[in-house]
């Protein structure tokens, strides 16, 4: 009967991979964006998360001993310490990246701030309880190596997230597996997501704050300003023909 309710639990993480996969259909997670003008439905986000959730519930109901996962939260001390250890990375490279690309931080519009930043925080959650709380968790229970399990769940989110795609900016590959492994060995350190999640969130809501996305990075030279900045007339110039021109030319 145990080796029954493992295998349903397993198959509903299979689900929630799966459905991570479908964040970009939904805009959800990396792609809460605005695409040609216009933003991914609110309804199709909520339901993206709520769908997560469930599953993520479920999972943890069916497991016969679900308090040997990761999905506690952990020793709350531990966790802060960990957890915001983990964020102040997190946020250094944010704003690194900033500057580095945009030499300044290129701060979002104040309208986008509620949804992107529950987007954030949701999207860490369901990210962590399904590949550190339960895939990492099967992983190691099913005896393969600390270290190997979490190299491989950190793949596999990477993998699951979709931020590999041809024509995207390669910054959000390497930030999404070294989360993934990063949140993996807090995980394993800690022996609960608490602290991995905190890092995680954190982490989220400071790209979203430095760079104005909320995770797909334009490719350099294609920012909304960089395309604008294109179109401008050099200073010191002047439209031949332009209004008012041939009057003053005679």
């Amino acid at each position: 009967m145990d080796t029954l309710r493992v295998l349903v639990s397993f198959g509903l993480v299979l689900l929630l991979v799966m459905q991570r996969l479908d964040a970009e259909r939904l805009g959800a997670a990396e792609y809460d964006e605005a695409r040609d003008g216009k933003w991914p439905s609110l309804r199709r986000r909520l339901a993206w998360y709520l769908i997560g959730f469930c599953l993520i519930a479920a999972a943890a109901i069916i497991y016969p001993s679900s308090d040997t996962l990761y999905l506690q939260l952990g020793d709350r001390p531990t966790a802060l310490l960990y957890g915001f250890a983990y964020g102040a990375v997190g946020v250094g490279q944010a704003v690194a990246f900033a500057f580095l690309r945009y030499h300044r931080l290129r701060s979002p519009d104040v309208w986008a701030y509620p949804g992107s930043i529950l987007n954030a925080i949701a999207t860490a959650f369901i990210d962590e309880a399904t590949f550190r709380g339960l895939l990492l968790s099967f992983f190691v229970l099913a005896g393969l190596d600390a270290t190997v399990a979490n190299v491989v769940q950190a793949l596999v989110y990477t993998l699951a997230t979709r931020v590999g795609a041809p024509g995207r900016d390669r910054y959000m590959l390497v930030l999404v597996l070294l989360i993934g492994l990063g949140s993996g060995w807090v995980t394993i350190t800690t022996g609960a997501i608490g602290a991995a999640f905190i890092g995680h969130a954190v982490t989220r809501v400071a790209v979203f704050l430095a760079t104005g996305h909320a995770g797909q990075v334009a490719l350099r030279g294609t920012e909304t300003e960089d395309i604008e900045k294109k179109r401008r007339i050099p200073e010191g110039w002047r439209i031949v023909g332009g209004r008012g021109t041939a009057g003053n030319d005679r």
